[in-house]
């Protein structure tokens, strides 16, 4: 035995007992699969572990990695397509061992900075008929490579895999349903209160204005009440909107807001949206919520108008620790000039309104043919 591994035990009950539980406790699916991955490379004493859950255009939504530094798996570079042996155990039933998946003619692709893997152990997570992901092992620790007790704990891992992540799910559109209906709520209760406090407020203008020549000392009383009932919808509306911050931003913050919701739109939409972020640590809750607001216009406008492949969203990390959210897109283009004379602002103004109330700015890059690119910068702490 090397020194250093632990002894046969690892592989007992209160391991396998130990790694289902840290599943069945997770709520989030990014914590599942890492659960998951950690749990499977623990167990089988192997040097590398990864779960890839597949999307609808032949690539990964989610791809999580153990055993492989955050500089090892930057330099590896995007996350993988769907090829080779990664294929195969999304299109094939039972596992895949292999003594040298190098050797296999399915082995293909891999970028040049990948580990070097040699035997290989890797299978389905399913849900029924529906494969939820693939789920590998290489580099088994030890001279025998994987062995079929190896395989028997894969499968049983990934048995509990597949519901721990399909509750992962359920519990994540449940939190999204609930979101909806609260909103939904509050929109509802802003309409009312603020509705009837601004027809308050116009009857009372019209009584002010009536009286104006008539009865001057009346009509002052009637326009003290006009200025009183516009502070009570004032302070109404900015409740209202304190209450409908996105839940997401105080649990999760602005990174992890943004992933999701780039995640959501690249899965419902035809185009490809991808997020990346470089160092951004958390900022004001009111620029982060600014950076939201404008991200999620930008790619409504982007996938709406545009007819773009592909739409990037970045953000980094300024020199004076603020943020700066681009949102590019590759579609067709537009000329600003002519929008804003036609009077289609496409949110132009409101994502200018948003910039500039946290004390940043907003750029529009974009011509007819060459794409669109909105930058928004906000100054550090």
């Amino acid at each position: 035995m090397h020194n250093g591994h632990r002894g046969p035990e690892r592989t007992g009950l209160a391991a396998v007992s130990t790694a289902l539980l840290a599943m069945s406790r997770r709520l989030e699916v990014r914590d599942v699969l890492r659960t998951i991955v950690v749990s499977a490379r623990e167990l089988l004493d192997a040097e590398y572990a990864a779960l890839g859950v597949p999307d609808d255009h032949d690539g990964f939504a989610q791809f999580v990695v153990d055993g492989i530094s955050p500089e090892q798996w930057r330099a590896i570079g995007p996350l993988p397509r769907q090829h080779g042996i990664l294929a195969a155990m999304l299109h094939q039933d039972g596992p895949q061992r292999l003594a040298d998946v190098r050797q296999d003619p399915r082995f293909e692709g891999w970028p040049a900075a990948h580990p070097e893997m040699s035997d290989f152990l890797g299978l389905p997570v399913r849900d029924g008929e529906e494969i939820l992901g693939a789920l590998f092992l290489a580099n088994k620790k030890g001279p025998r490579g994987f062995t079929d007790e190896d395989e028997e704990l894969l499968s049983l891992l990934a048995q509990h895999a597949a519901i721990a992540l399909t509750n992962a799910r359920l519990y994540e559109r449940s939190r999204e349903l609930t979101i909806a209906e609260e909103r939904s709520r509050l929109a509802h209760e802003l309409h009312d209160a603020v509705s009837q406090k601004l027809f308050s407020l116009r009857l009372t203008a019209q009584a002010a204005a009536a009286l104006v020549d008539r009865d001057p000392a009346r009509a002052k009383d009637e326009l003290q009440q006009v200025s009183a009932l516009a502070a009570e919808a004032a302070d109404e509306l900015r409740a209202a909107v304190t209450e409908l911050r996105p839940a997401a931003l105080d649990e999760d913050g602005l990174v992890a807001t943004l992933r999701t919701h780039v995640h959501v739109l690249d899965r419902a939409h035809t185009a490809h949206v991808t997020f990346t972020c470089d160092g951004v640590r958390a900022l004001p809750a009111t620029q982060e919520e600014a950076l939201l607001r404008v991200a999620q216009e930008a790619l409504h406008n982007a996938l709406r108008h545009s007819d773009a492949d592909r739409v990037e969203v970045t953000l980094a990390r300024t020199a004076g620790g603020g943020a700066v959210l681009t949102v590019l897109d590759t579609g067709k283009g537009f000329d600003p000039q002519t929008v804003r004379r036609a009077g289609r602002h496409l949110g132009l103004v409101s994502m200018r309104d948003r910039a500039s109330g946290v004390g940043g700015r907003l750029t529009v890059h974009s011509e007819p043919g060459t794409g669109t690119t909105i930058e928004m910068e906000v100054p550090g702490g």
